[in-house]
C-alpha cells in the first residue's frame, strides 16, 4: 500500500507532470474523484513557485481515468502577490479525464476572524461505525475505505438495516488509515466522503462526480477530521452534495459542494 505522498507523486515531463495512479484510491472500480483532484493539484503545486497551497479548485470529471499512468497540463493564467491562478487537466492515453480550474494562495492555522459555522456535535469517535472495505451487499469493494478510514455517527446508517434515512445528511470522523496528518491536498479526498447521501436515502447505485467546488480555508490540526455532508434536493437524476470539514481543535478547515449524478 502506497502512502498518499507516493500515490500522488508526480514528475515533470514533456507534456507537464506525469502521474501512475493507484488503484487503492477507488470505490469499486473507480478511482475516486477526490483522489484525482488531489493528484491534479500536486502537479499545480509543482508549478507554483510563491503560491504554495491550493486554496480554491473546481474540477469538472469527463470520463474514468483507469489505474496507471497519466499525464495533468497545467497552465498558468494569472500570477498576483497573494495568489496565482491555474488552468490543468488530467489525461490519459490522450483522452481528457478531468479539468480543473486552481487557485493558488498560502494557507497558514491563524484563528479565524469571523465564523458562523459552529463545530458539529457528534458521538465520540469511538461510539461512531468504522466502515468495512468490503460492506455487506455492496456487490464491490469500497478500496478506498482500506486508506481513508470513514467513522460514522450511527444515526446515518439505517439505511444499512433497511430503514433510508430522511435527513440527506451524513457526519462522523476521517483518519488517514496510515496515520498520517492531513495537509491541503489530502483535504480533498476528505472533501469527498462515503457513502454518497443518495445511499442514505435508498438509492442503490453508483453516484459519479459530475463538478465539485473545493475551498480550503486553513492548515489542519493533527488528529481526526469532523465531517458532515448534506443534500439540499435529489432530482432529474442529479443531486447535490455540501461537505465541510473541522480539524481536531475545531477549526473549519474546507468546504466543498458537488453535484452527482444519481445512477440507480
Amino acid at each position: 500500500m502506497q502512502s498518499f505522498p507516493e500515490a500522488t507523486a508526480v514528475r515533470p515531463s514533456a507534456d507537464g507532470y506525469t502521474a501512475d495512479l493507484d488503484p487503492q484510491w477507488a470505490v469499486g472500480d473507480k478511482l475516486h474523484g477526490g483522489y484525482l483532484m488531489a493528484v491534479t493539484a500536486r502537479a499545480v503545486m509543482a508549478a507554483a513557485d510563491d503560491h504554495p497551497h491550493p486554496i480554491a479548485m473546481t474540477t469538472t470529471f469527463l470520463r474514468p481515468p483507469q489505474p496507471g499512468a497519466a499525464t495533468v497540463a497545467v497552465e498558468l493564467l494569472r500570477a498576483g502577490r497573494g495568489s496565482a491562478q491555474y488552468r490543468a487537466r488530467l489525461t490519459q492515453a490522450g483522452r481528457p479525464c478531468a479539468e480543473s480550474l486552481v487557485t493558488q494562495g498560502r494557507l497558514d492555522d491563524a484563528a479565524p476572524w469571523w465564523s458562523g459555522l459552529p463545530v458539529p456535535d457528534l458521538p465520540a469517535e469511538d461510539d461512531c461505525h468504522l466502515l468495512p472495505a468490503n460492506p455487506p451487499g455492496a456487490g464491490f469493494p469500497v478500496h478506498l475505505l482500506d486508506v481513508v478510514e470513514h467513522r460514522l455517527d450511527p444515526n446515518c446508517l439505517t439505511f444499512a438495516v433497511g430503514h433510508p434515512a430522511t435527513t440527506g445528511q451524513v457526519s462522523g470522523y476521517l483518519r488517514l488509515a496510515s496515520g498520517a496528518d492531513w495537509d491541503p491536498l489530502s483535504l480533498l479526498i476528505a472533501l469527498d466522503p462515503t457513502p454518497p447521501i443518495s445511499l442514505t436515502l435508498g438509492i442503490r447505485g453508483w453516484a459519479p462526480t459530475i463538478t465539485l467546488t473545493a475551498y480550503l480555508r486553513r492548515l489542519p490540526a493533527p488528529g481526526p477530521l469532523r465531517m458532515t455532508m448534506q443534500a439540499a434536493e435529489v432530482t432529474g437524476g442529479r443531486m447535490d452534495e455540501t461537505a465541510l470539514l473541522w480539524d481536531a481543535k475545531g477549526a473549519l478547515v474546507a468546504q466543498a459542494t458537488q453535484l452527482a449524478a444519481v445512477r440507480p
